[in-house]
């Protein structure tokens, strides 16, 4: 695997991708475990109305994530990661018809924040679709991470059964500890496939910023409602 430059050093071989990704954005992830409804997710202070806006504007980025990995799906790299296993754009819209009814699409806005993710994911499977490799390790590797913590959260904080929090359940996954340590395995071997190793490392705090965004957005949109239904 060749080399990296980040932060005016280089990490080599001895650096796996997975972790090489997890340094750069580090302090990315911690701010978007502070920022908008992520934040009120995991103080347990979120609505239901409020957490399914924020699951449909991500569903778009999801949505276009799994149909270019599977169009990429025998692209050096990308093959690695295109694991049908942890894709989740069906379970959002399970979730979000047991949240909301089959109005969903009309009653919840598509952001301007969650538009802008969806294309960034469209631009990313350009030419070979390495880019693809890092908005993979931010949603995926999230998923089967921190996302478990948010499912224990919401279990407490909001009143919804387990047909509602399918997007943190991966039915075709025996052993999460080591589809985790798999997943993470597969981003190392990937980066011995591609050379846009830079690219994918920049994408990456691209797709933190996005996120980051589109958890703010729909706090702000959340609050305004709340504003309106007590003026």
């Amino acid at each position: 695997m060749k080399q990296v430059r980040r932060n005016g050093k280089r990490t080599g071989p001895s650096a796996g991708f997975a972790d090489q990704l997890r340094e750069t954005t580090r302090t990315l992830h911690a701010r978007a475990e502070r920022t908008g409804i992520i934040r009120k997710i995991l103080s347990g202070h979120v609505s239901r109305r409020a957490y399914a806006l924020y699951l449909r504007n991500l569903l778009p980025a999801y949505e276009q994530l799994e149909k270019s990995l599977v169009y990429h799906r025998r692209a050096p790299g990308v093959r690695l990661i295109a694991n049908s296993a942890v894709y989740r754009s069906e379970a959002i819209a399970s979730d979000l018809l047991y949240l909301c009814g089959s109005g969903w699409h009309d009653d919840l806005p598509l952001l301007p924040s969650g538009r802008i993710y969806r294309r960034r994911v469209v631009q990313a499977a350009d030419g070979r679709g390495e880019a693809l490799i890092a908005h993979a390790y931010t949603r995926y590797l999230g998923d089967l991470n921190g996302g478990q913590v948010i499912r224990r959260q919401l279990t407490r904080s909001l009143d919804v059964g387990p047909g509602g929090l399918s997007f943190y359940e991966f039915p075709a996954v025996s052993d999460l500890a080591a589809m985790r340590s798999g997943y993470r395995a597969a981003i190392d071997r990937s980066a011995d496939e591609i050379s846009g190793h830079q690219d994918v490392l920049q994408e990456a705090v691209m797709a933190f910023d996005l996120n980051i965004a589109v958890s703010a957005a729909v706090d702000q949109v959340v609050a305004g409602e709340t504003e309106s239904h007590h003026a």
